[in-house]
Order: C-alpha cells, then structure tokens, then sequence
C-alpha cells in the first residue's frame, strides 16, 4: 500500500478563474502533483530495498530524492487550501482571522510589509521554487522564507502556513514568463480563513513541535 495519495482537489478545475486557469489547474494537480506523490512513495520503496540488501551506494541521492518528492507532495499539499475562488484582501479581525492579523503585525510591522517581503522572496526565488509564510516555534513569531526547489534557505522546524508556488509550471501556460504579474495576483485568491486555522493549529502544538526550552 502506498504511503503517500494524492490528495482530492477542494474546488473544481475552474474555481480560481481569472487568476489561475482551469488548465493549469488540471496540469499542476493531476500531472505535477501527482508525480511527488509517486516519486516519494518510489523512493520510500528504493531506500527499503536498499536496507535489505545493505546496498548503500545510492544513499545520498535517495535521501535527496524523498526531501525533494515529499516536500513537493506536502507544499502542494498546502498550497491547493491556501486558495479560494472567493478569497483574497487582507486578513481582518472583522472575519474571523484578528490573531492571523496581529501575528502578522507583530512580526512585519504591517500587511504591508509582509505582503512586500513574501512577494518579493516568491518572485525572486532563483530557478524554481516559493514564497513561504511560516510560523518559527522557538521564537513563536511568523518568517518568510524561500523554498529552492522543494529544499534549502529553511529554517528547521518552522511550519509553512502560506505558500506561493513559483514553479513555472504553475503559471507559464497563462502568464508566460511573467512570474512577478502571477505572484501579484496569487493575492487576490488567498484563503485567509485557511491561513488562520493553520496558524491557530501550529501555535497550539508549539511546545511539542522542538526540544526546545
């Protein structure tokens, strides 16, 4: 039985229109996503035929290829929730998110410099990559980070809440190689209310989350 599935769209090909087309939507979830999803659970079977064997030659291009697969797997993962055909603005105490707000003040100085920071860190990740909103336990403040590839410039253990794919995948069929006009409207489809929860839920289990005094 495979380990990881890919998991069911929450919303059909069409529902984030004009921001990100129904084909790209198709493409990104049943193609790209779909393919972590397989090379995780490959490599999962790889490394525990390797065990058994005690064959350890490919070992580090095994490991690679699990962070590489599954971080893909888990940001897409996130990435589908993160959006709504009805979302977008700036997250208010007026619906229901004012602990997502004031974290966000509290750690950026305003929802305007976050919203700078995050853009710029998305639009200008080198290759292929993201823009990261994360909450850092030890601090228990928010940070924005870059993903390379689906690896690397992260802290560890911080927990990724918001995430902007800038993979050319995930916009080049629709804004060519225009990566900045895609990330500026990536805005107008943020669910906040899935922001929150998640920002809620990892407060919660920030004590559990490190070893950590």
């Amino acid at each position: 039985m495979a380990t990881y599935t890919l998991p069911e769209l929450p919303y059909d090909y069409a529902a984030l229109e004009p921001v990100i087309n129904p084909q790209i939507i198709e493409l990104h979830h049943d193609k790209h996503h779909a393919a972590y999803v397989k090379g995780a659970n490959d490599t999962l079977e790889q490394l525990e035929e390797a065990r058994d064997k005690g064959a350890w030659g490919a070992v580090n291009g095994l490991q690679k290829n699990l962070a590489f697969h599954l971080s893909g797997h888990i940001l897409h993962s996130i990435y589908w929730h993160n959006m709504t055909g009805d979302g977008g603005g700036e997250p208010l105490a007026a619906d229901g998110v004012g602990d997502l707000a004031d974290a966000i003040t509290e750690s950026f100085g305003s929802y305007a410099g976050f919203k700078s920071q995050l853009t710029k860190a998305a639009a200008t990740t080198q290759g292929s990559g993201w823009g990261v909103l994360a909450y850092e336990p030890l601090s228990g403040r928010l940070i924005v980070e870059q993903v390379y590839d689906h690896q690397g410039n992260v802290g560890q253990g911080s927990v990724p809440i918001l995430v902007f794919d800038a993979w050319e995948h995930a916009f080049y069929l629709q804004y060519k190689n225009q990566k900045v006009d895609f990330i500026e409207a990536m805005w107008r489809v943020v669910n906040w209310q899935d922001v929150a929860r998640r920002y809620a839920a990892t407060k919660e289990r920030a004590d559990v989350l490190l070893l950590a005094p």
